[in-house]
């Protein structure tokens, strides 16, 4: 091998390694619990449908929750629900947690 290409080698390994340390968390859900309407999700990560009205989001989170007006997180953002906050919808159709 040359000397450029395992220079190559040696960056993209290092590129690797500094983002599996940087964002050792981003694989898994927030810590907590997020209630909608009642029900509890437990380290929640994704898309959490809004069945009914009016509705209820508490974020019991260490995340930021975006409430959407579309299902499956669709449509734009409604509120964002900050740690700690519990938010109260009547249009409201999903919940995603970053």
């Amino acid at each position: 091998m040359t000397r450029r290409r395992v220079a190559m080698v040696v960056a993209a390994g290092a590129a690797a390694l500094g983002l599996a340390v940087a964002v050792p968390g981003s694989a898994f859900g927030a810590q907590g619990s997020l209630v909608v309407n009642g029900v509890a999700y437990e380290d929640p990560s994704g898309c959490y449908p809004v069945d009914w009205f009016p509705s209820s989001v508490a974020n019991h989170t260490d995340a930021i929750a975006e409430v959407h007006t579309g299902p499956g997180c669709t449509g734009p953002v409604e509120w964002l629900v900050y740690p700690d906050e519990t938010y109260f919808t009547e249009t409201a159709r999903s919940v995603f947690v970053l």
